[in-house]
């Protein structure tokens, strides 16, 4: 476990926007508390110190919103592309599924057990060119820039990825990876 240094915890507070007082209301301890832990002058206990690193942290998550997560250029493919091109695509980009876009306008998405799913069912055959309207699945969920972090966690335990959208259009894409990267 890091132990933070004065000038750390300052710095922290300092760069999230935060007020002493606002750290010390937070953490149940007082503004002059906060003060003299900054100013290295109190050599305080490590459970306080700990008051101060979780309302930190929780600052620091609750800042975080989907445009900060968010990965461009999306890599997307047309309902008209070939299942082959398609597969290609996610090969070339060591991605597992991508958003089907239409004239801007997700419609649906293509993965790879989609792919696989239509093979086992017949649906694909070596001997024809397959289009990726014949076998996608639905949409990406769909979130504004702004959005914040807490509520992407808890879309991607039901999706594979959340589309970015501004003014109805798609600026980015964030996936599971994208939220592991997060703790790094």
């Amino acid at each position: 476990m890091h132990i933070p240094t004065p000038a750390e915890i300052r710095g922290k507070r300092l760069k999230l926007g935060l007020r002493q007082s606002e750290v010390a209301e937070r953490s149940s301890l007082s503004q002059s508390m906060i003060a003299r832990i900054e100013s290295g002058t109190v050599d305080p206990r490590v459970s306080t110190l700990l008051k101060i690193v979780d309302v930190l942290q929780s600052a620091e998550k609750s800042i975080i919103t989907a445009s900060d997560l968010m990965h461009t250029p999306v890599i997307c493919v047309s309902p008209t592309e070939s299942v082959t091109k398609t597969v290609e695509i996610m090969e070339n980009n060591g991605i597992s599924q991508l958003p089907v876009i239409n004239n801007g306008v997700p419609i649906g998405c293509i993965s790879e057990s989609a792919i696989i799913n239509a093979m086992e069912e017949g649906k694909i055959q070596k001997t024809h060119e397959h289009t990726v309207e014949n076998i996608m699945e639905d949409s990406f969920p769909t979130v504004s820039p702004l959005v914040d972090v807490d509520t992407i966690v808890h879309m991607l335990h039901y999706h594979h990825a959340i589309l970015v959208l501004e003014k109805g259009k798609v600026k980015g894409v964030i996936t599971k990876h994208d939220l592991i990267s997060l703790i790094t």
